[in-house]
């Protein structure tokens, strides 16, 4: 259905020539197929391109070759057979045989060359009779189309042909490529003539064009085909491809059951078979995995519960003995004193781990009532400051929003803050902690920042693993049980809100707690900016107490 859209909104994106450019590159990037293709048909269209170029010169050069080797042997055959009639005529001073001879000379050059452009020219006298004057065809040849350099070939060498190409000129004003054979014709002491025979090679043009046109058909019918072969093969191999990512996809979104489908006996199927047989498998192990989890959860879940009832008869036992302490010595006033505070410390993991039972056993409901979130911060603060007084911390607090009640469980939010406060105080070498209520139209937020330690990035990455510290070595003076902030992550999630922490070693660090309002979700920047102002001193008087007895203000206040 997904692949079906994306088709329709690729179709109709097609149709505006101003995003070809954009969805070209999407497709090089994004598409195996398509890239293999346009490839194939670059090199082929470039190679097909070259061959052609290449061949329609050596076809154009034979053809020439051919064509005036043709005309050169036609020529040395008319110019010989006007010779031997030349040089079979009676000899003498006798005008009449002369003219008749030389009137048969012409004809038989006429009949013998395969081109009626021929022209004689009187070159030099031999004697001083009566000399024939030159000759022409119907279709003479111009002396301006006859060069310099092809008369002085032919009258210095008398013996060999000379040639030039020509472009010989019809009546419709077109003109046709050609050549032009010059050779010596002598009467024996009577004068020497330049002989130029033209010849026409529009059938040989004729010829090239059409050859040249074949090839080209050719050309493009082969890249078309090699084209559409090129993209069928690519489709029969990628097809198989895709439908690995998209099982891979699915499966990795939880969909164990998925396989690929296998079809035939080639490198493909057997592609797919191990990739259906490590399916299997990781669909087997996340079975096992998921019944031990199972398994660990009822344990500890089932452990916790039986602990209560021995644990409830220690702390009274230890609550009486340490209520007597003051008539003990003092080594056993101090074992009991020591004895109430493990108990104590015993008892609150223990409700620790009942409480991640239930998270992990999915079975944890909130209690949702309408609590102002800046009311709620005021109390715990209030109820935290001894605790604080007493590792030197003085807590402050800054409220310019979150008055008004925002639907969540209180219960959970107040364990959260007092979480966060309590390590504050803890980590805050006797630095200032500062809780800050804000709220806007998307949801409310607490963050509580301290002026201590700090941490570094990776261990920033870890501070929500159960039972994860930072220093192994470091006493914890209040005496939690490692397991606060990975259930603190667990009720703002449960709200749908987010949990999220800023550190850095030797400044400090700041945790904001953002809760949606109802019916909302958080868009864009929070309420409260996780990374906050580097010193105390750059908070300003917002660090001062505040006093939240205002419902007056509350009407028309920031919410």
């Amino acid at each position: 259905m997904i692949a079906t859209t994306a088709t329709r909104v690729r179709a109709t994106s097609w149709r505006s020539p101003r995003a070809w450019p954009e969805l070209l590159i999407a497709d090089w990037r994004g598409s195996m197929r398509f890239r293999a293709t346009a490839i194939t048909l670059l090199a082929t269209a470039l190679t097909v391109l070259v061959i052609c170029i290449v061949m329609g010169l050596v076809i154009r050069n034979d053809l020439f070759e051919a064509r005036k080797d043709d005309a050169l042997q036609n020529a040395r055959a008319a110019v010989a057979q006007a010779q031997k009639v030349v040089d079979s005529g009676v000899a003498g001073d006798d005008r009449a045989t002369l003219t008749a001879v030389w009137n048969e000379a012409q004809r038989e050059l006429g009949r013998a060359a395969s081109s009626n452009r021929i022209v004689g020219i009187l070159q030099k006298r031999l004697g001083d009779g009566y000399i024939p004057g030159g000759f022409g065809s119907q279709q003479q040849l111009t002396s301006d189309q006859l060069s310099n350099e092809l008369r002085t070939r032919v009258r210095d060498v008398p013996t060999r042909q000379a040639w030039q190409s020509i472009a010989l000129p019809h009546g419709d004003s077109a003109e046709s490529p050609g050549i032009v054979v010059g050779q010596m014709l002598i009467i024996r002491d009577v004068a020497r003539y330049d002989v130029y025979i033209a010849y026409d090679f529009a059938d040989a043009d004729a010829t090239l064009l059409f050859v040249q046109r074949t090839l080209w058909l050719a050309g493009v019918s082969l890249v078309a085909l090699i084209g559409v072969i090129s993209w069928v093969v690519l489709r029969s191999v990628s097809t198989p491809i895709i439908e690995a990512a998209e099982t891979s996809a699915r499966l990795a979104a939880g969909e164990l059951g998925v396989r690929l489908p296998v079809r035939g006996e080639d490198e493909l199927a057997s592609l797919g078979t191990s990739f259906n047989a490590m399916a299997d498998s990781i669909e087997q192990q996340i079975k096992e995995l998921a019944e031990l989890s199972l398994v660990q959860q009822r344990f500890v879940s089932d452990v916790s519960h039986e602990l209560r009832t021995p644990l409830t008869t220690i702390r009274l036992a230890a609550e009486m003995i340490n209520d007597q302490k003051d008539g003990f010595d003092p080594t056993t006033a101090r074992t009991a004193e020591l004895l109430h505070t493990q108990v104590q410390r015993f008892e609150t993991l223990l409700a620790d781990l009942l409480e991640i039972s239930r998270y992990d056993a999915g079975s944890v409901q909130l209690e949702v009532e309408a609590t102002s979130l800046a009311q709620l911060a005021e109390e715990l603060v209030d109820q935290m400051r001894p605790l604080a007084a007493t590792h030197g911390s003085e807590l402050r607090m800054v409220a310019p929003g979150g008055y008004s009640p925002v639907d969540m469980d209180p219960r959970r939010v107040r364990r959260v803050l007092r979480n966060l406060i309590g390590n504050a105080i803890e980590h805050g070498e006797a630095q200032p902690v500062v809780v800050t209520v804000d709220s806007n139209q998307y949801a409310v937020a607490v963050g509580v920042r301290d002026f201590g330690l700090g941490m570094r990035p990776q261990d920033a990455e870890h501070v929500f693993d159960r039972f994860w510290r930072a220093d192994p070595s470091r006493k914890r003076s209040i005496g939690g049980t490692g397991l606060g902030l990975s259930i603190a992550l667990g009720d703002a999630t449960l709200h749908g809100g987010t949990l999220q922490v800023w550190s850095e070693l030797g400044v400090g660090s700041n945790f904001v707690l953002t809760i949606p309002r109802a019916g909302g979700a958080s868009a864009g920047q929070g309420p409260i900016a996780l990374e906050p102002p580097e010193t105390l001193a750059d908070l300003g008087s917002v660090t001062q107490p505040i006093v939240l007895d205002r419902p007056a203000d509350e009407k028309g206040g920031r919410r």
